[in-house]
């Protein structure tokens, strides 16, 4: 192979050179015809040379598309046996199925009106809570849509994902431990008030039993007023006024909040510090909700750091990954006990034994209310950590 290569090479000096004779002879024919000749021998002795040149095939694209086709076999089974309803739609036409889930959807035995199924997906947004009237009764999807660009056409990509099992078992469980504290405040008052009534009443005709018969009324107006109290908690938790979103700088929230709060904490030895990153991170939301949710929040961390020896409050906002707006409240207390992390949100749920169970349930129903959501996450520092997402 390299012989070749210099033969090549050679052939190729030569019929330089019998080039810049040419030239250089010029008026003189009889060297510019050898020198002619000589470029054509040069030329001659390189092509026996290049016919041995191997030439590189072109590549083979067999295998490659046996392995594609097998690729796109397995990446549309998979599809196809999604647990999801996927859609497409090209923008201003007909909403399509691309899978089983979503041809059962629509197929009888699946939506009771698939036309009406169909037009509410193509007026659908980005992320929604849909409602099926399905042949089983009613059901509830979860649908995600989003929008891309290809070969210039727009088109719509929609997944749906069915929640309604999920659902009615958060709902059940919600309602059993609703209906266990109600039960559970309602009977602590009733009880008494039902057995010092009885007690009362044998004590009407007894003129020496009066400091008795005082006692037991006063009793059971006592524990009357703390029924009333408890009744007026669940409509502070259950009738909530409609937000009235506002841009609200986050800079000027925190620092209303530091005024109200950080003072109590100085004097107990505590520290309680605000952040905002950037400082001019703003938020649509109702600003006295909002402001009532972290107040809310701020009492419960004080509450759970009583017994802590340097007590502290760490307010922080900021902007993470998507755009998302977080707001934290961490303290150092002793925390939330493991497994609570989701019943403390519940009306009149309390970890603390002296706890009304309100607070918590008004935060998540303040921030809800604005579009927003609220979990109490583990801290790897200790103590009690709420996030508020947006």
């Amino acid at each position: 192979m390299g012989f070749r290569r210099s033969k090549v090479a050679v052939s190729a000096l030569l019929m330089a050179a019998a080039a810049a004779a040419v030239v250089a002879a010029q008026g003189s024919p009889r060297w510019q015809v050898l020198a002619v000749l000589i470029g054509l021998a040069a030329a001659g002795f390189g092509w026996t040379a290049l016919q041995w040149v191997p030439v590189s095939a072109p590549p083979v694209f067999a295998n490659d598309t046996v392995l594609l086709t097998r690729r796109l076999a397995l990446l549309e089974s998979q599809m196809e046996q999604l647990p999801v309803a996927l859609w497409t739609q090209l923008l201003g036409h007909a909403v399509l199925p691309m899978n089983a889930r979503a041809r059962r959807l629509i197929a009888p035995g699946g939506a009771v009106d698939s036309a009406a199924l169909l037009a509410l997906l193509a007026a659908s947004g980005e992320r929604e809570l849909l409602s099926i009237e399905a042949e089983r009764g009613q059901e509830r999807w979860l649908l995600s849509a989003s929008t891309l660009s290809l070969g210039g056409d727009e088109t719509r990509l929609l997944a749906m994902l069915p929640v309604e099992s999920a659902l009615e078992a958060e709902n059940l469980h919600a309602w059993r431990q609703l209906t266990h504290v109600l039960t559970h405040e309602i009977m602590n008052s009733l009880t008494p008030i039902a057995s010092l009534s009885r007690t009362a009443q044998g004590l009407l005709g007894d003129a020496e039993a009066a400091d008795d018969l005082a006692l037991a009324l006063d009793t059971v107006a006592r524990r009357a007023e703390s029924l009333v109290s408890f009744v007026g908690n669940y409509r502070r938790v259950s009738e909530l006024p409609a937000p009235r979103p506002e841009p609200v700088l986050l800079t000027a929230l925190f620092a209303r909040l530091e005024q109200l709060v950080a003072e109590d904490w100085r004097a107990r030895g505590g520290l309680a510090s605000f952040q905002v990153e950037p400082a001019s991170l703003s938020l649509m939301a109702d600003p006295g909700q909002l402001e009532q949710a972290l107040l809310n929040l701020i009492k419960n961390a004080a509450e759970a750091t009583v017994e802590t020896r340097v007590p502290t409050l760490a307010l922080r906002a900021r902007l993470v990954r998507g755009g998302r707006l977080l707001i934290e409240v961490r303290d150092n207390g002793p925390g939330v006990p493991p497994g609570l992390e989701r019943d403390i949100f519940l009306p009149f749920f309390s970890a603390r034994p002296a706890g009304t169970g309100v607070g918590l349930a008004v935060v998540r129903s303040l921030v809800y209310g604005m579009g927003g959501t609220v979990r109490c996450v583990k801290s790897v520092r200790g103590g009690a950590a709420f996030v508020l997402s947006f």
